[in-house]
């Protein structure tokens, strides 16, 4: 089918929306009218580069929601109809590292950037007469999309679409960060660096499971304020200046847990957070760097005599078919504010100053909604 989607032709170029085709789904596959598309700071890691793709065309998007139209042969968990959200991880559910509950590292996930099909190693997305890739096997900015069932997750129909998108990367990846891989524990102090979708995702979590103080850094201020409201005790521009405060808010004890949720994480920001972390804490590492980057700024005295802990985190450290379903439902209930975190919505056409307004820091997520005039 022809429809139209948002295109990435080259390294800092802007996302270009023109005609693209889909292809139909095969054994494994559904098609999914798209309604909402998230816009993930991941997304522009391509566009810089800090993401390398094997080649370009690539189409953009990993976050997004919508309904199942079309299913292929052989497909077991849904059916035309389903709502559902679209997660950037796949999960088989039967390689090693699903059936040990980490489907966040499903065996599947080796080929996110290489752009072929689960399902057969060829190619869904044409634009201009050449094959495109899909930014984690998805390619959410497009109205339709034709996916692997592994990448999409069913979800409950009263859900809006417009939160649902945000389910597929942010939300997890964030709340994971705070209670699945920090285990934040009721009472302690937790630091949080950098609060956009992810950030403020893992201050959620942090609140939620407790902690009597979370103190929110980021150098926006509109962030802070929007920090303040979601339940952070204490906000600064910087780890810095966060330093003096926090040792006397903690007697000198510092935060048990630390979480790096910036945008694009620099290796000199692994030893600022290690500096907020107290001994024998933990240290998250959620955001994402350019993929050449090595060199690390770490003081390994330090690092040995107070005992910390260091730990990388993908999707939150969740499986995507359980903390989907779940996260929505504390939404229903309640429990857990998506309403809030978006900022601003925007039509596919708009994507380009949409991406601008989050490099400006005035987004917590912005979100794209399809209508019927982007089919």
């Amino acid at each position: 089918m022809k429809t139209k989607g948002a295109v990435l032709w080259g390294l800092n170029e802007p996302w270009s929306v023109e005609e693209i085709e889909i292809g139909d789904p095969v054994a494994g596959e559904v098609q999914i009218r798209m309604e909402a598309a998230g816009m993930c700071h991941s997304d522009h890691h391509i566009v810089t580069g800090a993401t390398p793709m094997p080649s370009f065309p690539v189409m953009g998007g990993h976050e997004g929601s919508g309904v199942v139209t079309k299913v292929g042969p052989e497909v077991k968990t849904l059916k035309e109809g389903d709502h559902v959200v679209l997660s950037f991880i796949p999960s088989c559910g039967h390689c090693p590292a699903c059936v040990s509950g980490h489907q966040n590292l499903c065996d599947l996930g080796m080929g996110l950037l290489s752009g072929m099909a689960i399902s057969d190693g060829t190619f869904r997305i044409q634009a201009r007469g050449q094959d495109v890739i899909p930014m984690c096997l998805l390619g959410t900015f497009s109205p339709y999309m034709t996916v692997h069932e592994t990448s999409a997750i069913k979800i409950d129909d009263d859900i809006p679409f417009d939160v649902a998108c945000l389910l597929g990367c942010g939300v997890p990846t964030g709340w994971g960060s705070a209670v699945n891989v920090a285990k934040v524990t009721p009472g302690e102090t937790v630091a949080i660096i950098g609060v956009g979708g992810v950030g403020i995702s893992a201050l959620q979590g942090a609140v939620r499971s407790g902690a009597s103080k979370v103190v929110a850094i980021d150098p926006v201020a509109f962030k802070r304020d929007q920090a303040l409201k979601f339940g952070a005790t204490h906000v600064f521009s910087s780890a810095a200046e966060a330093l003096m405060p926090l040792m006397e808010l903690t007697e000198g004890r510092m935060a048990e847990k630390t979480i790096i949720t910036v945008g694009e994480i620099k290796g000199e920001d692994i030893e600022a957070a290690l500096l907020l972390t107290a001994k024998a804490g933990r240290c998250v590492v959620t955001g994402m760097g350019r993929m050449e980057d090595m060199d690390v700024k770490l003081n390994l005295f330090l690092f040995t005599l107070l005992q910390k802990d260091l730990q990388g985190a993908i999707f939150g450290g969740g499986n995507p078919r359980h903390d989907i379903p779940l996260l929505l439902s504390m939404y229903k209930s309640g429990q857990l504010d998506l309403d809030g975190m978006i900022t601003n919505t925007y039509t596919l056409d708009d994507i380009n100053s949409g991406y601008q307004d989050m490099l400006d820091g005035k987004n917590i997520r912005g979100v794209i909604e399809y209508t019927d005039s982007d089919r």
